[in-house]
């Protein structure tokens, strides 16, 4: 199928009254199928793991206070609200609501989604607040006085746009978004940096830096820290590779002599670089997935002498980090297994490197600063503790080292007789694919299986607690497993590169591997296995539809990408060509039509029932995708239900869309893999 004979252009038109139309009635007829009392059940059930009273608060400092966006069934688009550290360490916090979201949405008929507030430090007294309609990606941002409690009458204000602001001081603001004349990039983001002074018109505000049309984003950041006050410009030339430049106060601009495809932070005098390939320097090459750091001073000056923080082995990578006040804390991933040390320099610039004792053993541990600024930061710092049975806990390391529980969620779910395995398939190539297996310890004979994956964009698939998924699936005698494939960053960079571009076939071939090695194993059979993904996991296991339809009994595909040919013109689509390729050069199309889902999908096969879920909100991926391919589908006499919400974007919008969303697909896994406890 070429673009000039896709009959089915006519559907990427969003909001047109015949795709609406359509749209419409494919949503009546799938809520008509799958909206039965079981899907009630499960919605309720659902919603209320979600909602709990006593669910983990998570939060974040400012001065005095810690913050925390809350969601309950009282409260459906959440409140922003704050307490002292001792008062949240108490089973009842005294939490001072700032913001009521549904009181604000109500009064403004606005379907508001909140995306998050920037104060000025150290004060914390102005915020800027970024508000979504709808949950798209687009925001407005609005001045907010947290001691008045309400938005600032001709205060700063931007209509909605992509991208946001940040304070330069109490008057000005550093400003990317989509706003003004030609703002956006040919992927929709920010194209300019401009300096915006209260008062004055955004339309007349000075632009500091303007990258290419061709470029993903443009954006800035302030150090505002005293004798190390900074301003830096990033220029992101494709999704993985960028250059970044010092500003002086000339305004003249210095770029950083780095690997275009590393990532550094600036933190007092030191520059931290994480690097994605081998660096050649003279004297010595650093290898790729190392952790690198030096005085930024002595690297301005063109000393490139690093200390290696970091330096991966077989299967043991670098899956974070950041600085704290004295010291910096570096997240590894061992064969899957994460492990939290921390590094301290001594007065000669020596680094001492050990794991933080104390931390209880846990399929996944993950830390993160307390201190939302950097004025005020501390070495205290935030620890997340968590498994795929295991509730998770919330808890935080002391300046001085000490481990302590804040919070522990309670259980969504009785795991008794359960059990998390780990397993192998070997690929095609001979590499080995792992992949959790979650389900009965004591499993008699083949069980419904959802096997999820993702593979892209170097994303990690760690665990998690499966609180809804156990509640609705596990419970019931239901196997899910987590596909670990190439494209993804367990296993550092090449095991990302291995699942780009001509290799994204390859991290496809993965998943099937697993979905084969399942079946050989007796856990399931191909009637009895479902594929489950969203985002480039919709590309995925849209390709297990149209590459291997006779290993799955569904396909259960989330605001996905399939259309290839188009993405790149489609919404955010230009943004990933160094992931998938670029479609409009042929030596690239070549490999790319091999695994553009929609254009494979053939009248003389027999495909296994299909769920396509989308958003009309959703400005990042396009769904276009989704809705073309049900189309084409239906057009082929295959059994495909399509459901697109008004509200949501990428992802859901409150929880309550949330529990519909996951509920809709379990009453569809049931309907055609088979009831769990059947």
């Amino acid at each position: 199928m070429t673009e000039t004979s896709d009959p089915y252009l006519w559907l990427e038109n969003v909001e047109g009254g015949e795709a609406l139309a359509w749209v419409r009635a494919r949503d009546e007829a799938t809520t008509g199928v799958l909206c039965d009392a079981a899907f009630e059940a499960d919605k309720a059930a659902i919603y209320e793991i979600s909602t709990r009273p006593t669910n983990i608060p998570f939060i974040t400092r400012r001065g005095r206070y810690v913050y925390n966006y809350w969601q309950d069934q009282t409260h459906v688009r959440g409140l922003w609200r704050r307490t002292t550290l001792d008062s949240y360490r108490s089973p009842n916090p005294a939490w001072d609501v700032l913001l009521d979201l549904d009181a604000l949405a109500r009064q403004e008929g606005e379907d508001w989604v909140w995306r998050g507030c920037s104060t000025f430090e150290p004060e914390h007294r102005m915020g800027l607040v970024s508000l979504s309609r709808g949950g798209a990606d687009a925001t407005v941002t609005r001045e907010f006085d947290l001691e008045a409690k309400g938005f600032v009458a001709g205060g700063f204000e931007l209509p909605e746009a992509k991208g946001g602001a940040t304070w330069i001081d109490r008057d000005t603001l550093m400003v990317s978004a989509t706003l003004g004349d030609d703002p956006a990039t040919a992927s929709g983001y920010p194209r300019k940096v401009r300096r915006w002074r209260r008062g004055e018109p955004f339309e007349a505000t000075p632009v500091l830096y303007e990258g290419e049309r061709s470029d993903v984003w443009i954006s800035g950041s302030v150090d505002r820290e005293p004798g190390f006050e900074r301003t830096f410009l990033r220029r992101q030339i494709t999704f993985e590779e960028g250059e970044s430049f010092l500003m002086g106060d000339d305004g003249m601009l210095r770029r950083l002599d780095l690997p275009l495809d590393a990532r550094f932070t600036v933190d007092r005098d030191w520059i931290f670089v994480r690097l994605k390939s081998d660096w050649s320097l003279p004297g010595r090459t650093y290898p790729a997935d190392a952790l690198l750091a030096a005085s930024f001073t002595a690297f301005l000056d063109g000393a490139r002498d690093f200390s290696v923080l970091f330096e991966p082995a077989p299967r043991r990578v670098l899956e974070s980090f950041f600085w704290a006040e004295s010291k910096l804390f570096i997240t590894v991933l061992d064969n899957l297994a994460s492990e939290i040390l921390v590094a301290r320099p001594d007065a000669s610039g020596a680094w001492d490197i050990a794991p933080v004792p104390g931390l209880p053993d846990a399929a996944n541990v993950d830390v993160w600063p307390l201190d939302a600024g950097s004025l005020e930061r501390t070495d205290e710092v935030l620890v997340s503790v968590t498994s795929f049975l295991q509730p998770s806990a919330l808890g935080m390391i002391h300046a001085d080292g000490r481990f302590e529980i804040l919070k522990e969620a309670p259980s969504a779910f009785d795991a008794t007789g359960l059990a998390v395995t780990r397993h192998e398939a070997i690929a095609a190539d001979g590499e080995r694919i792992p992949y959790f297996e979650i389900g009965p310890a004591d499993r008699n004979g083949p069980a419904p299986a959802v096997l999820y994956g993702y593979g892209g964009f170097s994303v990690s698939m760690t665990p998690s607690y499966l609180g809804s998924v156990g509640k609705v699936w596990l419970e019931r005698g239901g196997v899910w497993v987590v596909a670990v494939i190439r494209g993804g960053g367990e296993f550092g960079s090449g095991w990302h590169k291995a699942g780009m571009r001509e290799g994204k076939r390859t991290s496809h071939d993965d998943f099937a591997a697993i979905a084969a090695d399942l079946v050989d194993r007796g856990v399931t059979t191909p009637r009895r296995l479902a594929a489950y993904g969203g985002s480039n996991g919709g590309l995925l296991v849209g390709n297990m539809l149209t590459r291997y339809p006779e290993r799955f009994g569904a396909i259960w595909c989330t605001v996905p990408l399939l259309d290839m040919r188009r993405y790149t013109g489609l919404l955010a689509g230009a943004s990933w060509m160094a992931e998938y390729g670029d479609p409009d050069k042929p030596e690239d199309w070549a490999f790319m039509q091999g695994f553009s889902a929609y254009q494979n999908v053939a009248p003389d096969k027999a495909y296994p029932p299909v769920l396509l879920v989308t958003s009309r909100r959703d400005d990042r991926v396009h769904p276009g995708h989704a809705r073309k391919m049900a189309a084409r589908l239906m057009e082929v006499g295959a059994d495909v239900l399509f459901y697109e919400p008004d509200e949501g974007g990428h992802g859901a919008a409150n929880k309550e869309q949330a529990a519909s969303l996951s509920a809709l697909g379990f009453s569809f896994l049931r309907r055609t893999i088979g009831r769990a406890d059947a």
